[in-house]
């Protein structure tokens, strides 16, 4: 059935999916509960007394053991309900949604620069080789080797505060002013390709001497079909699934990445929110901003498969 294999991948996806949620759901939990400190301190101050603090940890359900307070977060799950949060009094899902559109607009951006620059730098660097292709992995292990909140600081302070060419912080939705959604990512997509640009040039350039070593190759050469549709209709297809892969691996260590680029830029989305909710210990959030992120990695694993099968027919059988 044309489209079956589609749907296949989609069903193991999201089996898989369920129990990969629950595990990293209830490490979150049991490590948080390890954490020190107290919402309930948090919330009263630091004059509060331990009676306060008692009662207020009663009435939030802190006091409840480990697989009974994930048990309760669970079933509230299942009916559809994030929870509240602690520290603000507002719903849970009402709060990160709000803040998704920005991790998205980052790790989107970041992963369709990684691929449009390391895929151009890579074919070039294949094509070219010779010193083009040893400074390509210079700049590979330079962009693996920079922290990305480092990186996002130099840029803050060279086009923003000396340079004044970019804001160094703030946000603006695209419906708001495309232009300036644009100018508030530039940075922070900048800090967070570098090391996608540089693994994805390495990938592309090996992958695209490998398909150029290929006996069929030679073969299509031998028959006198052109340079031009060699590389385009052989090598770049056969080179594109291990590019794939990388892109795939980069889009997950981006969204990691936000956490400390949407905190360096200031920008509201899910990445501060986790950063925020970790010092005051706000559990709900905590736990609702890691199913979002679980969700979306099982999103960016399930893109992937589905791109192996419409690059190779041969993938949709196994």
């Amino acid at each position: 059935m044309p489209g079956g294999w589609m749907a296949r991948i989609i069903g193991l996806r999201i089996l898989t999916a369920i129990p990969l949620i629950l595990l990293v759901s209830f490490i979150i939990f049991a490590l948080e509960s390890l954490v020190p400190g107290n919402p309930a301190e948090t919330i009263l101050g630091q004059n509060a007394t331990p009676q306060n603090v008692a009662a207020l940890d009663r009435q939030l359900g802190l006091n409840k053991s480990l697989f009974a307070g994930f048990w309760t977060w669970l079933e509230g799950v299942i009916h559809g309900h994030l929870g509240t949060s602690i520290i603000s009094g507002e719903s849970v899902s009402s709060l990160l949604n709000g803040r998704l559109g920005v991790t998205l607009s980052l790790v989107l951006l970041s992963v369709l620069v990684s691929a449009i620059i390391g895929t151009l730098l890579g074919f070039i660097s294949a094509r070219r080789g010779g010193l083009l292709g040893r400074l390509l992995d210079v700049i590979s292990l330079t962009g693996l080797a920079l922290p990305s909140f480092w990186l996002g600081t130099v840029l803050v302070v060279t086009f923003a505060v000396k340079l004044k060419l970019l804001p160094a912080s703030g946000y603006e939705t695209i419906a708001q002013s495309p232009s300036g959604w644009l100018q508030h990512l530039i940075l922070p997509v900048a800090a967070l390709s570098l090391a996608g640009i540089a693994l994805v040039a390495k990938q592309a350039r090996d992958s695209i001497l490998g398909a150029l070593e290929a006996d069929y190759i030679a073969m299509l050469r031998g028959n006198g079909m052109r340079e031009r549709e060699i590389m385009f209709k052989h090598v770049l297809r056969n080179a594109a699934m291990p590019i794939v892969t990388v892109l795939g691996v980069v889009a997950i260590g981006t969204l990691g990445g936000t956490v400390f680029v949407e905190s360096v830029f200031v920008l509201p989305g899910l990445g501060s929110q986790a950063t925020q909710s970790t010092v005051d210990h706000d559990l709900p959030v905590i736990l609702g901003i890691g199913l979002y992120f679980t969700v979306i990695v099982v999103i960016i694993n399930l893109l992937v498969d589905i791109a192996y099968g419409l690059l190779n027919p041969r993938a949709r059988t196994t």
